[in-house]
């Protein structure tokens, strides 16, 4: 093993080199002798040092990669996730509900008092302006009802010649709609002794508007009560705003229209066509209505 030479310091700088060269003194040979090989053992050092680390980065086993996954053989389709839109909600306002008005039933009274407030109030055979005049009652005259139509204003009076009085013109302790319906039914309209109905009646359509034809029936002249007879009365069950109204016609003709009648009643409209002379009437027929 070489053993490291001190340089003395007391030799003089010329001898300092001349040991380090080592042909003058035996610690300078022995320096060199034992500096030459380690001149190589630092290159050698370092050469071992990167084999050393080569072979450690060429031992060191590379980290697994992930074994590639068997394709999936399976003639299936994929499942497909599907997303359904959560339905679309709009919000509508509901209409507060109609109170729909119930219909109370008018109890029935078998008779109400009243008095007459026209100067004359004229008192017919049937109800309505177009029957034959029976009699007039006078104003204030008090009277007594017993019965009306099913479907106008027209009141029944009591007496010993019951007849026919328009509720507009008197003054009713009640409401006339308590009287029993007794037209057509229990009143009747007194009969001719001369003349019938008419053997047949038709009726056509055109829209609302329905024209009514029947057969003639001629009366002679001194049958008529005044020059404002009609020789014939139609009465017509018509249906208008939803209700049907009852409605009498007179003409001297064998035919008449009636302007309006609409759909939409609970019951049919319907009609019948009487003749009228001065001693009552004949008939009557019934005419065919065509439906709406």
């Amino acid at each position: 093993m070489c053993k490291l030479l001190t340089v003395l310091p007391d030799l003089p700088p010329s001898g300092r080199g001349e040991l380090l060269k080592g042909d003058a003194h035996q610690g300078g040979f022995d320096y060199n002798r034992c500096m030459k090989p380690q001149k190589y053992f630092l290159p050698i050092f370092l050469i071992l040092t990167t084999l050393a680390c080569s072979f450690n980065n060429a031992v060191e086993p590379a980290p697994a990669s992930p074994s590639p996954k068997p394709a999936n053989t399976s003639t299936s389709p994929a499942a497909t996730e599907t997303f359904t839109s959560a339905p679309t909600f709009t919000e509508t306002s509901t209409p507060a509900p109609t109170d729909t008005p119930t219909l109370t039933p008018i109890p029935t009274v078998e008779s109400l008092k009243a008095q007459v407030s026209a100067d004359k109030l004229s008192c017919r055979y049937g109800p309505g302006a177009e029957y034959l005049y029976l009699y007039a009652l006078n104003k204030t005259a008090n009277i007594k009802l017993i019965g009306r139509t099913d479907a106008n204003n027209w009141v029944w009076v009591d007496g010993t010649n019951k007849c026919w009085v328009n509720a507009k013109f008197i003054e009713v302790a009640g409401d006339p709609k308590s009287l029993p319906i007794v037209y057509p039914g229990i009143a009747k309209l007194p009969i001719s002794p001369y003349y019938p109905g008419p053997g047949w009646a038709k009726a056509t359509r055109d829209g609302n508007k329905v024209q009514v034809t029947w057969e003639a029936v001629p009366i002679s002249p001194g049958k008529y009560a005044d020059e404002f007879m009609h020789q014939y009365i139609i009465e017509v069950w018509r249906c208008e705003g939803g209700q049907i109204l009852f409605e009498t016609l007179g003409t001297n003709f064998p035919f008449i229209t009636v302007e309006n009648d609409e759909s939409g009643c609970s019951i049919p409209s319907h009609g019948r066509v009487f003749v009228q002379e001065k001693h009552g009437y004949g008939g009557p027929i019934e005419i065919p209505w065509p439906i709406q």
